[in-house]
């Protein structure tokens, strides 16, 4: 698979037509994505802590040319804070997109210019550059809007480029409203997570998300082009079982394509057919 220099020319040399996305998953919830021109970093985590299951594919040094990164959330492999000034000093020109709730703490502990930083909150769009970002609220493990300004401080994020949309979920579980509030697009593709949750795990602090067969049933419902399983890989005590989401998919809702993503292995999305309805007409099982 590609690596450092390598995977940053390829990512800056991969062309993208209108109407089409490539992406590359690196690990854990994050994943780069170019939409047309663009490039837009998600979640990335950059760090070599210890644990990782699979290691750091880029240095943030090396990761010039992006336009947008996004943190859906203050854990480290979400907002990689150990990462985020190297990453502003190899792409000056690029936005970081984060919740608003913690836009000004970021901006004053990481030493980064405020002006850089773009603030989103539950159903709040930024655009930039011609992409853009709606701040979906996320349940990790349940809604925790701050009880003064009512600000979140998980988040989803809607991106719109190159005339595709895709749903980048952040962490989240299943909430009340959540279906309503997505059903607004007609998602190219689907970034969900399946690692789920328990008692042992919430007990030692760790927030849970979508259990497979949850994020199984999110896609369902959304029907996006293309539904990709995440954050299941990183660490041995916090994974996820991506075949028991696959299976369950294909039995379930076997008109919904996946695709189970190799670490830096870029993955094309063409164009779609004219869009004529809410949800695309049943087809038979297929992963891209």
């Amino acid at each position: 698979m590609p690596a450092h220099r390598e995977l940053v020319r390829e990512i800056q040399a991969c062309g993208v037509g209108p109407g089409a996305l490539a992406f590359w998953w690196l690990g854990q919830q994050g994943f780069i994505v170019k939409a047309g021109p663009r490039v837009i970093a998600l979640d990335l985590f950059l760090s070599p802590l210890p644990g990782r299951q699979v290691p750091p594919l880029v240095a943030p040094e090396e990761l010039a040319g992006l336009d947008l990164i996004c943190g859906s959330h203050d854990h480290a492999d979400h907002i990689d804070r150990s990462a985020w000034p190297a990453l502003a000093a190899a792409s000056p020109a690029a936005r970081f997109v984060v919740p608003e709730l913690l836009r000004p703490a970021l901006a004053r502990d990481l030493g980064l210019d405020p002006a850089r930083f773009l603030g989103l909150d539950d159903g709040v769009t930024a655009e930039f550059g011609g992409v853009r970002v709606t701040g979906i609220a996320a349940a990790h493990e349940r809604l925790s809007p701050d009880p003064r300004t009512g600000r979140h401080p998980f988040l989803g994020f809607v991106v719109e480029a190159n005339g595709c949309a895709l749903y980048h979920a952040g962490d989240t579980c299943l909430y009340e409203g959540l279906e309503t509030k997505l059903r607004r697009w007609r998602f190219d593709a689907a970034f969900l997570p399946i690692n789920g949750r328990d008692a042992r795990r919430l007990a030692a602090g760790c927030l849970g998300n979508l259990t497979y067969q949850e994020a199984v049933d999110l896609a369902g419902a959304l029907r996006p082009r293309l539904v990709v399983p995440a954050h299941y890989d990183m660490f041995a005590d916090n994974a996820g079982d991506v075949q028991a989401f696959v299976d369950y998919l294909r039995v379930k809702y076997p008109d919904v394509p996946a695709r189970v993503c190799v670490p830096g292995e870029v993955v094309r999305l063409p164009a779609a057919p004219a869009k004529t309805s809410i949800f695309p007409l049943p087809s038979a099982g297929r992963a891209l």
